[in-house]
């Protein structure tokens, strides 16, 4: 356990560290870690030296890596020992990707690494165990004057003070997906992340200094870094740290164990609490009962035979919520504490404006802002969805044009295009019809198919590739990535559907590898040139029988 007093003592100890080593305002640190003491320590500590934290999925491969470290032009990486370890077994046995091959195509110039049982209290013995046995990553770290997290921790504290604007200085890098391709950086600043911790607290019912964050959901991921990581210091509350998503069995004997008197926060995607509702012997956790007290689904919806399960075997409340990495990320959430309707995404945070607009033209003005006078309410008034607050992106690093794309100015108010598909009802709550991005949900994660098409066609063999998701089959993980590729002439016939998969596993984050792929003679294209898709996508069999269904 650390105390709100000692972590501030890190945090200053480890900025100063920083700041020796020449990292200064506008300096990007990259986090490349899962979630763990120190990851919460440096992200706080660049911030107060008005230095940028980006933080790195550590399941990436290293081509994913290095794409991001170039994109956010990173001075410092913070990574796990193992890492550096081309040889290291357990790097292997914890499929952490080794870095070595990458770090002298980007322009880092600071490294420091940390083992995961660092600032661990509590483990002792069992700690050191641990290590000796092989079941936390460790690891040499082969890089000339690579520096330890533990030995920045020894600085004197003397923290330099810098002049920040809040509303303009960025805070933190989020990678997110989009429609041209590799992910893009959103830039969240001081005021943004701020303003969206803050309205996450007032919406869990304002400080609570007993209320315990399960730690699951990523803190690399918006969705993590806002809603268990920030909101959980806004509300003074505790975080049971996870460094990956644990086996939902393991994850019950720790809520079991866990003495919580105000119980716990839950945040994630359906997926997570279908498991737990579903879980086959639930009277091996009595405790469980009333323990999770707050839980929020997200990355997608939210259905009823899911959420009365969970609301009945684990005694919680659970409500969907709804944002984008582009909005820090929370937009709206249903009530945690009242009347909240299934089937819509709530109503918008304090402070946050909603509106529908028509699809493909933003300057004909809002269909419905659900204003008192507005009588545009209904399924029949289908727009995309745009949101204005505090919680708004600045822009998306180095991409004026995709950022003029995606937010607009109306009546002096500045609009986030969220890319989604709905209407309003006369309540005030909106409904989600579609995505105009066209992204696909595999168990929570989104995936975004121009990416996996650009990956695909990195490949020597395929000439173009089209992506969509199709419903999973086996009902585990909400959709599949499906891939039909059209192969180069000189190779059909000599590399299989099964090979390529292969090849995508070795180069891609797992939950971002199609599950199936098609060779196909031609990738169909409008007049235009563009990939049609969707022709794809509802004439694959496994659309068509569930479209039947």
């Amino acid at each position: 356990m650390v105390t709100y007093e000692e972590f501030q003592g890190y945090v200053d100890r480890f900025a100063t560290g920083l700041n020796i080593l020449g990292v200064k305002k506008g300096d990007v640190v990259a986090l490349l870690m899962g979630n763990c003491i120190q990851y919460i320590v440096a992200y706080f500590a660049a911030m107060k030296i008005g230095a940028i934290a980006t933080g790195v999925n550590p399941t990436y491969k290293p081509l994913e890596i290095l794409h991001q470290l170039n994109l956010t032009n990173a001075k410092v990486l913070i990574t796990y020992d193992a890492m550096f370890d081309e040889k290291s077994k357990s790097r292997i046995k914890f499929n952490l990707p080794y870095i070595g091959g990458i770090l002298e195509k980007t322009n880092v110039e600071i490294y420091i690494s940390t083992n995961l049982s660092d600032l661990a209290h509590g483990l002792g013995f069992k700690r050191t165990l641990g290590k000796l046995l092989g079941m936390i990553p460790k690891g040499k770290v082969d890089v000339p004057d690579a520096h330890e997290f533990m030995t920045l921790l020894d600085t004197e504290p003397n923290v330099p003070k810098v002049d920040i604007d809040a509303k303009t200085h960025p805070a933190t890098y989020i990678m997110t997906g989009g429609t041209t391709g590799l992910p893009k950086a959103a830039v969240l600043t001081h005021f943004n992340v701020v303003s969206n911790a803050l309205q996450c607290k007032t919406w869990f019912g304002g400080e609570n200094p007993g209320l315990g964050n399960l730690g699951v959901l990523p803190f690399f991921h918006s969705f993590g870094h806002t809603v268990v990581m920030h909101a959980t210091v806004a509300l003074g509350g505790w975080i049971f740290l996870f460094p990956s998503p644990p086996p939902t069995e393991e994850l019950l004997e720790h809520i079991e164990e866990v003495d919580a008197p105000e119980g716990l926060l839950y945040a994630g995607a359906e997926i997570l609490f279908k498991r737990i509702a579903d879980f086959p012997h639930l009277e091996k956790f009595p405790n469980l009962m009333g323990k999770l007290k707050l839980s929020v689904s997200g990355a997608g919806p939210l259905h009823a035979p899911v959420r009365d399960a969970f609301e009945k075997n684990t005694g919680g409340r659970i409500v969907e919520g709804y944002g984008l990495s582009e909005a820090t990320p929370v937009v709206s959430a249903g009530s945690l504490f009242g009347e909240s309707p299934l089937g819509t995404i709530g109503m918008p945070f304090p402070g946050t404006k909603w509106g529908i607009w028509p699809t493909d033209d933003f300057s004909a003005g809002p269909i419905c802002l659900g204003n008192p006078d507005d009588k545009s309410f209904g399924e029949e008034f289908t727009g995309e969805i745009c949101v204005n607050g505090p919680q708004v992106m600045y822009e998306y690093l180095n991409q004026k044009e995709e950022t003029n794309d995606t937010i607009k100015k109306y009546d002096g108010k500045l609009w986030l295009l969220t890319g989604d598909i709905g209407f309003m009802n006369d309540d005030g709550t909106v409904e989600i019809k579609d995505r105009k991005k066209q992204l696909i949900k595999v168990a929570g994660h989104s995936v975004f198919p121009k990416e996996v098409e650009s990956m695909l066609m990195r490949h020597e063999a395929v000439s173009e590739a089209a992506v969509s998701g199709l419903p999973d089959p086996e009902g585990k993980v909400g959709e599949i990535t499906k891939a039909w590729v059209e192969l180069k002439p000189e190779y059909v016939g000599k590399i299989t559907e099964e090979e390529l998969i292969a090849w995508t596993q070795e180069n891609m984050t797992k939950w971002k590898c199609p599950r199936m792929i098609e060779f196909i003679q031609e990738v169909p294209k409008n007049v235009l040139g563009k990939v049609q898709r969707r022709i794809l996508q509802i004439n694959d069999p496994i659309w068509k029988e569930k479209q039947g269904e």
